[in-house]
């Protein structure tokens, strides 16, 4: 592909793609994929060749670029069909991919390939929507199909994605010349074109006239008549009862590793949890293969009412969860028995935690090994559920079986794709709550943890700037500003809450939050010393308290660091407020140290000294009145705290940051009640 122009072929095709999977009725995130096929010159011969373009594996097609798809010279495809050694060896066709490929760079092919290069077409679809996928896993689908498409759809029954899929479609569209697609059963659908805008009509006639069908013909009550007492509570008490649920639920789904989570109140959940079907359809699991690779075969289903109180459920969860694992593990067993009756090793079992946990009148959670996975498994399951409905309101919902959902799931090609992606950073799957980080020592504290994998909550007095300055470290699954007035216990609870909604809960509590007022004894008045000791002292005891309530409901364990100061253990003239409540802070790090260690919680301290550049506190008048107590002009501030060192080093503020990083690291796993100065050297400072 010539680096000066863009084949219009490509440019179609990702127009396209970006069209059908902006819409979720018409795929999910990452789900489904596009081709097309066209002529490109041979930038060896000069001679035109033809080729197929089609998103690559991994690849969403809602944000697909021309960089996300993979590029393979069509003749060379087309003759693996003459080398393919039959249905039982077809995984070795993916690796037979790459000898296909044309050109350099390019995304690596997917599994579907062969369904887009082998379909005589020149534009094809691959897409799970909703309303298709209903069709795909109702009993009858394959009359349903006809009945609601005629000739022009035709009933796939299902085969796992591959090679042999390929040439079933192909063979199909041979056979039925005046068909413009296909219902995959239990999986989706395909449909092709002989223009891009073809493709994606027929596609878009495909999806609109199962909805339409599903709206005109579907029973009233699906999921059958409500559930007394399992009804939507009030918004208000549901999102207080998810927040209180919330630290419980992730020990449950990271029982065997560390996960990130997600909640949902969406009407679409609180519905299908209000119904009587629900139980039973939950324990179907789901059908199409990205749902349960994202969302496991099935969900944990708390089956109490909604008017179960928190610690009801909390009582309840081990049963759920020892029953829940025992399923799994047994699930597990069959499936990896079956593959070595086969002759095939499976994967090792990957966890036997719950993905999906559903609560009645409350919502979903869902997990993953990041914000985003989390975020998106929630979203498969609502699409699972629209599935459910659908199928339930023409017919019965019918998936794939346990043993094809486990040959999928434990697909050598599937861990192949797990064991390609990047190593975790240090901080993946933790949630970080650090106050007063909207500036200054605050904010480059938030920016290290957030850049070394964590989820960032940037908490501040000011909403605004907490929300611009979490904007800046990325999307709302990297970091979220919140209000978060840490003198007052109400705000605080409702912050920590509004925290463990969005990421699932905290394990990273940094008490920043300060302010200082430079004056002498004399001069300090009650409203001073007590305005300061609400926001330090007090204010770090709230957040300290409340956070830790969550770390230990969570069982994985956690740090607490606290931004003292050098002022903890120096004594200095003009200062008396400040220094009284960071020595405050000082001694809070050692008893929180000594109460919250049979938790596996760690509690540290940092003093740093001399931050002038970037911080707040300085620009706030501080660094004024300092600079008027040493006699010297405040631009000079910094040059002078750094020569009286011992190292003769400005401090800023990344240099807080980075000592705060290492003490949530596993290198210091086993340090806990320490004070760590980042000071460059102030002998006087000198912990005794």
């Amino acid at each position: 592909m010539s680096k000066q122009t863009v084949n219009p072929t490509v440019e179609a095709l990702v127009a396209r793609s970006n069209r059908l999977g902006a819409d979720p009725r018409n795929t999910n995130y990452a789900g489904g994929n596009t081709s097309a096929k066209g002529i490109e010159k041979d930038p060896v011969t000069g001679q035109d060749v033809e080729l197929l373009w089609v998103k690559g594996s991994g690849g969403d097609l809602g944000t697909l670029t021309a960089k996300g798809l993979a590029v393979l010279r069509l003749d060379r495809l087309r003759a693996l069909t003459e080398v393919y050694p039959g249905v039982e060896r077809e995984d070795e066709m993916v690796a037979a991919f790459d000898y296909c490929l044309h050109g350099k760079g390019g995304a690596a092919p997917s599994i579907d390939t062969a369904m887009h290069g082998l379909v005589d077409a020149a534009h094809v679809d691959h897409l799970h929507p909703d309303a298709g996928i209903a069709i795909a896993t109702a009993v009858d689908g394959p009359e349903l199909t006809q009945k609601i498409f005629g000739g022009k759809v035709v009933w796939v029954p299902w085969r796992r994605p591959g090679f042999q899929l390929g040439l079933d479609i192909a063979e199909i569209k041979a056979a039925h010349p005046d068909a413009i697609g296909t219902v995959l059963g239990g999986h989706g659908i395909t449909a092709w074109g002989e223009t891009a805008e073809e493709s994606e009509a027929n596609s878009l006639w495909i999806i609109e006239t199962a909805a339409a069908y599903i709206a005109e013909h579907g029973a009233p009550e699906p999921f059958g008549p409500a559930l007394d007492g399992f009804g939507a509570l009030p918004e208000d008490e549901r999102r207080a009862k998810a927040a209180a649920l919330a630290p419980h639920l992730r020990a449950v789904a990271s029982h065997d590793r560390p996960q990130v989570g997600h909640f949902t109140d969406a009407d679409v959940v609180l519905d299908f949890l209000a119904s009587a079907e629900h139980a039973r359809l939950a324990e179907l699991g789901t059908s199409c293969p990205d749902h349960f690779l994202r969302t496991k075969v099935k969900p944990l289903v708390v089956d109490l009412p909604a008017t179960a109180t928190v610690e009801e459920i909390v009582e309840r969860l081990p049963e759920l969860h020892e029953a829940y694992r025992a399923d799994y593990t047994s699930y597990y067993e069959r499936g990896a028995a079956e593959a070595r009756a086969r002759g095939e090793e499976p994967p090792a079992m990957r966890g036997a935690d719950p993905a999906i946990v559903l609560v009645p009148g409350v919502g979903m959670f869902s997990y993953g090994a990041d914000k985003q996975t989390a975020r998106v498994a929630g979203e498969f399951y609502v699409n699972a559920i629209n599935v459910m409905r659908g199928a339930e309101a023409l017919s019965t919902y019918a998936p794939i079986d346990e043993s094809e959902k486990f040959r999928i799931e434990y697909w050598a090609l599937e861990e192949a794709k797990l064991q390609r992606k990047p190593k975790p950073k240090p901080l993946a799957t933790r949630i970080a709550f650090v106050t007063g980080a909207a500036s200054g020592i605050g904010k480059a504290i938030a920016t290290r943890l957030a850049a070394e994998g964590a989820c960032v909550v940037v908490a501040d007095l000011d909403l605004a700037k907490a929300q611009a300055a979490a904007a800046e470290l990325g999307s709302t699954d990297v970091a979220i500003g919140l209000a978060a007035n840490v003198a007052d216990e109400a705000a605080v609870q409702a912050a920590l809450a509004e925290a463990v909604l969005a990421f699932g809960g905290v394990d990273i509590v940094v008490n920043n939050a300060g302010l200082s007022l430079s004056k002498s004894l004399f001069d300090t008045t009650e409203a001073d010393w007590d305005l300061q000791h609400d926001v330090m002292a007090k204010g770090s005891f709230l957040v300290a308290k409340n956070a830790a309530r969550i770390l230990v409901d969570q069982k994985l364990g956690g740090d607490i660091v606290y931004i003292s100061s050098k002022n903890s253990v120096f004594a200095g003239p003009n200062n008396i407020a400040y220094s009284a409540t960071k020595a405050d802070q000082a001694h809070q790090v050692r008893l929180l140290a000594a109460e919250l260690g049979e938790h596996g919680i760690k509690v540290n301290g940092i003093n740093p000294d001399g931050v002038v550049r970037g911080s707040g506190i300085f620009a706030s008048g501080w660094g004024a009145n300092r600079a008027k107590t040493y006699g010297i002009e405040e631009q000079d501030l910094g040059k002078f705290y750094a020569q009286r060192t011992l190292l003769k080093r400005e401090v800023l503020p990344e240099h807080v940051a980075n000592a705060v990083y290492a003490l949530c690291t596993s290198d210091f796993s086993r340090t806990t009640g320490l004070h760590v100065p980042v000071d460059a050297g102030v002998a006087q400072a000198f912990l005794r």
